[in-house]
């Protein structure tokens, strides 16, 4: 077998392997509400196979140096949710959507511009987050309406997630970790949310989706702080697991705090 085919049949395995998360975690979305999609939708389901996939082409250092570049793309990807969330509420789907993918290339565009230490990264998130969480708890509840799947809905998602993977993977090699690792932060699940559901429910119940997600994404950007510290420590595979834990159990915290906090309003005459 050439060298040419097997690149080209390993990097159409990689994208069959990450689009296969995404579409479950899409579904999964659309099927459990606003609040347990936006924990899905904020797990490494996107970024998470392109890591994997980076960690099997270059070393530890690679790694860890492009999760310092993808913590401050964490701080731009929940203004890029704000601002769909805001114009959603009244705009069509094309300036909403439009508008929140442009924030987050603007944002990118500066972030590439600089080395970002882990201290720097860190107080981004802090700072965004710090504005945007309490901007957002006005839009998060709204009650979702049934979605009816369509037949193209799946192969859109799948295209999505496979062409970033595909972008990452070969692009990796000569545009270095800094690039690549904010590359693989580009929001798939969230552009993919707002392009199929918005057209059928509506603006607001899909900004809910966003809304909720707001405290998922600070998780996941602690994750990214884990990955690139335990990288340095250990390994690839060692940072990987740690950062998927992190992730997990931050958002099974949420949930568990949510769940409790319904029960009690319930409980209240």
């Amino acid at each position: 077998m050439s060298p040419e085919l097997h690149f080209i049949l390993i990097l159409v395995l990689r994208m069959m392997v990450a689009a296969a998360f995404v579409v479950t975690a899409s579904i999964i979305t659309e099927r459990s509400g606003p609040v347990i999609g936006a924990l899905v939708a904020t797990l490494p389901v996107s970024a998470g196979p392109s890591y994997v996939f980076l960690a099997l082409d270059h070393d530890a250092a690679f790694i860890a140096q492009g999760a310092l570049s993808s913590l401050p793309v964490n701080a731009a990807t929940i203004f890029m949710c704000l601002t769909y969330v805001v114009l959603a509420q009244r705009r069509s789907l094309l300036v909403s959507c439009g508008s929140a993918v442009a924030v987050w290339i603007v944002f990118a565009s500066i972030i590439k511009q600089f080395d970002w230490p882990l201290t720097a990264g860190l107080a981004a998130n802090l700072i965004a987050f710090g504005i945007c969480i309490p901007l957002l708890a006005g839009y998060r509840h709204v009650k979702m309406p049934l979605v009816t799947r369509r037949w193209y809905d799946v192969l859109m998602r799948a295209a999505l997630v496979a062409t970033l993977v595909a972008i990452v993977v070969s692009t990796s090699g000569w545009v270095g970790p800094r690039i690549s690792g904010i590359i693989a932060l580009y929001p798939v699940v969230f552009s993919s949310i707002m392009v199929i559901l918005h057209p059928r429910i509506g603006g607001p119940p899909t900004a809910a989706v966003l809304a909720n997600s707001a405290w998922g994404l600070l998780g996941f950007g602690m994750a990214i702080a884990v990955l690139h510290g335990a990288v340095a420590w250990f390994d690839s595979a060692v940072g990987l697991g740690l950062a998927l834990a992190t992730c997990i159990v931050w958002n099974l915290t949420l949930w568990g705090i949510g769940r409790r906090t319904q029960h009690k309003a319930r409980q209240v005459p």
